[in-house]
Parts: structure tokens; sequence; C-alpha cells
């Protein structure tokens, strides 16, 4: 049974209009001090809201027998459906999180989450946009494979204080109760703010701003 979340509120006594004397001499206005009360619990219940979203539970991967993992697994690049195979070897070399590798490793991270189930923490790496968290979950949480091969980042385009990055990323999939996978080629592009006066670290961060389908794969 789906577990209910409950949320506890201060209970809230309003007395007479007029205000109440207290030991000390000192008058308390209870009117005034369940109008503050109130306002505590509304700003309570709208930062707890974000906080007890009931996220889908992803199922039990599939079972690695007959080799039904590798038959899922993302086409090798170059084959059809996969990565290009441009021949170019992915650098080994240490990166800043700054730098275009930096913001193929959000990718990365991005879908390994997913892969995971870890919902909450994948839309995290999103910039704000008009989907909810619930509504992001519920509809990966269709999904019994959820599985990308991350190709190498474009260089870093520059433009009105902003930074942008594409990673190419092959997704392959296989939805509940189907049992063929689909292959899919995505174009993702990130975004931070430049190393301007005043942006801080968090807008600094890659952030993936879109995720589209490569042009030709419609």
């Amino acid at each position: 049974m789906p577990r209910t979340p409950f949320l506890v509120l201060p209970l809230l006594f309003v007395a007479a209009c007029a205000p109440e004397t207290v030991g000390n001499n000192n008058s308390v206005d209870i009117n005034a001090a369940a109008v503050q009360a109130q306002g505590a619990v509304d700003a309570y219940s709208a930062n707890a809201d974000a906080d007890m979203i009931e996220v889908p539970e992803p199922e039990a991967p599939i079972a690695n027998a007959n080799g039904a993992e590798n038959a899922l697994a993302p086409p090798a690049p170059g084959t059809p459906g996969g990565l290009p195979d441009d021949g170019t070897p992915m650098s080994e070399t240490p990166f800043t999180a700054d730098s275009a590798q930096g913001a193929a490793n959000v990718v990365q991270t991005y879908y390994a989450l997913i892969g995971e189930g870890k919902y909450r923490e994948a839309f995290a790496l999103r910039e704000p946009g008009s989907e909810t968290l619930l509504a992001f979950a519920a509809k990966l949480s269709r999904y019994r494979v959820y599985r990308a091969q991350i190709g190498a980042p474009s260089a870093i385009d520059a433009g009105a204080g902003q930074r942008y990055v594409t990673v190419p990323v092959a997704l392959t999939t296989l939805r509940k109760g189907l049992s063929s996978k689909l292959t899919e080629r995505w174009i993702v592009t990130l975004r931070r703010t430049a190393e301007v006066d005043g942006a801080t670290s968090e807008q600094r961060s890659w952030r993936i701003q879109s995720i589209n389908l490569k042009p030709g794969d419609k």
C-alpha cells in the first residue's frame, strides 16, 4: 500500500479580539499572533511540498539471462542508431567542472541517475522549467530500461555572458510491458553563466537546458 504523506501543522487557537494580559503586565495581541503563526504555517507548507513528493520506484533491472543485458545496450559508434565514429578518442586527462568535458560529465551523471531510479537527483541537474518533479518522475517510471551512451562534447560556445555546450547521446529505452527496445539519438544542450562579477557558483555550474532529438532522427 502506498504511503500517504502527512503534514503536521501547529494547532492554532484564536481568542477574543481584545489583547490578553499576561503575568508580567505585557500585553499580547492574540489576533496578531494568530496571523503571524498562520503565515509561518503557509511558508512551511510551501517549502515542504517539494520534499513530500512521492517519487515512483523503478522496477528491478532485467536479469542477465541469455545475454538480455547486452541486447539492450546502445548501438556501437558508427552503427545504425549509434553515435558518430569520428575516430577521436575521449580525453582521459583531468578536466575542470567548467570545461566542455565537465558539461559532458553532467550529462553522463544525469542518465546514470535516471537508470538507477534517482529521479530527484537527476531533475536537479536540469534548468528550472515548466515540468514538475512529479511529472518528470512519472514519465521516467514508465521505462524498464533507460540507458545512454554519451558522445564527445562540442567546443564551448560563448555569448552574452553565457556559455553553451552540446553533447550527443544515443539513448536505448524499453517501456514496461513491451518487448522491443527503442534507440534514438539526442542532442543535450547545457548552459552556465560565464565568470562575471556577481555570478554565484551555482550559476557558473553546467545545467541541462534542453534535450532534443537529433535532426533527421524524427
